[in-house]
């Protein structure tokens, strides 16, 4: 989950909230998209976009971290929805997004110095339309046909499989509930880009206690129950959590029945994943109560894994070299996790060392930098 705080960037970001508040860019009142990249200067008060409005199509953003915290951005649709996102842009660094974005509109740029609230946002027009990739591109509608089976696959078992975590919890069956806990995540993980995009959804299903939320809203979710079961014991309203748990769950079933994908999504969800695993998993604070943190890193990879295969003719088409190195980089990181098996399941992650932690982040790292490629493939 992408909307909260990361051990290590804490005390910054309780030092950064206040700032954060009221703050405004200093974007300029015009400018367009044409002929190239839009420059975002992300500071830790400002957020300075290069234009207010672009044509509709494929945006590019080249977001500059030039402040001191590590930072985010997004640009939203309506309602929040996520378009598109660039999250763990160290100081100094800087990473390109690209958006198919063929609706034009209102919406929404935001940078987010130090990962937390609702950042620094600005209006932005998308202008006029245009034609999706997926209408002008054979192999870019089977690509996104093929990862909606995949998404939907996954949530045909997602939702039965908490459904019975859920029971666990109710019947007050801790031993079981505690086994089911990491299965049932799997399946929300492998998909989480997809998940997260609605962004009501995810900080019920997947926010961790030390979240930014709005007044009122309370913990709850996965995260929650996963505390009850691994520290303070079962609550008298932990039945209710479970059931809310299971009807956001067919929420998102529902929702993404309708949902329509672009090849650029895909890819973004592809690194999107990556950066999960390097912001969440490595560092154990992804399930924090459990240690069950290598469950979820495995279904990181196997998501992002899934979308670069069904954007895998396109890549070859456009870029023969790419693939091969993919499959390599991939390869990889599998053996590694495959040496830290337990069982059925994966060592707890307090069992690891900081050698195995050093291993696995240059693993990820090695698989991040050519999937951070696939987006301008496809778009090429």
């Amino acid at each position: 989950m992408s909307r909260r705080s990361h051990a290590g960037l804490a005390a910054v970001a309780l030092a950064s909230t206040a700032a954060l508040v009221g703050c405004t860019s200093t974007a300029p009142t015009a400018g367009g998209a044409a002929g190239g990249a839009i420059p975002v200067n992300a500071a830790d008060t400002t957020c300075e976009v290069g234009a207010t409005e672009a044509p509709a199509g494929t945006l590019n953003f080249a977001i500059d971290n030039t402040g001191t915290k590590v930072t985010e951005f997004y640009l939203y649709g309506a309602g929040d929805r996520i378009m598109g996102e660039a999250e763990n842009i160290g100081p100094g660094l800087t990473r390109q997004l690209i958006v198919e974005v063929p609706d034009g509109g209102a919406y929404t740029t935001a940078c987010k110095p130090g990962m937390v609230g609702d950042g620094i946002r600005n209006p932005f027009t998308v202008t006029g339309s245009a034609a999706r990739s997926v209408d002008d591109s054979t192999k870019l509608a089977e690509a996104t046909a093929g990862y909606k089976r995949y998404t939907t696959s996954q949530i045909e078992a997602l939702v039965p499989k908490t459904r019975e975590f859920a029971d666990a919890v109710k019947k007050g069956d801790v031993a079981a509930a505690k086994a089911l806990f990491p299965i049932s995540r799997t399946y929300w993980e492998r998909i989480e880009p997809v998940a997260e995009s609605f962004g009501d959804i995810d900080p019920k299903t997947d926010g961790r206690e030390d979240d930014e939320r709005d007044p009122g809203v309370a913990f709850t979710g996965y995260h929650r129950l996963e505390k009850d079961l691994w520290v303070s014991g079962l609550q008298p309203d932990s039945g209710a959590i479970a059931d809310q748990l299971v009807a956001d769950m067919k929420d998102l079933q529902t929702r993404v029945a309708t949902v329509e994908l672009t090849p650029v999504q895909l890819a973004n969800g592809a690194k999107e994943l990556l950066d999960e695993v390097a912001t969440g998993k490595i560092t154990g604070e992804e399930d924090r109560y459990s240690h069950t943190d290598l469950w979820d890193f495995k279904a990181n990879v196997e998501g992002s894994q899934a979308a670069i295969a069904a954007l895998r003719p396109v890549i070859d088409e456009k870029d023969p070299t790419l693939g091969p190195t993919l499959d390599q980089r991939f390869a990889a990181v599998d053996t590694l996790l495959e040496g830290y098996r337990s069982g059925d399941g994966f060592k707890l992650y307090t069992e690891l060392t900081p050698d195995d932690i050093k291993k696995m982040t240059a693993a990820v790292d090695a698989l991040g930098e050519p999937v951070s490629q696939v987006a301008g493939v496809v778009t090429s």
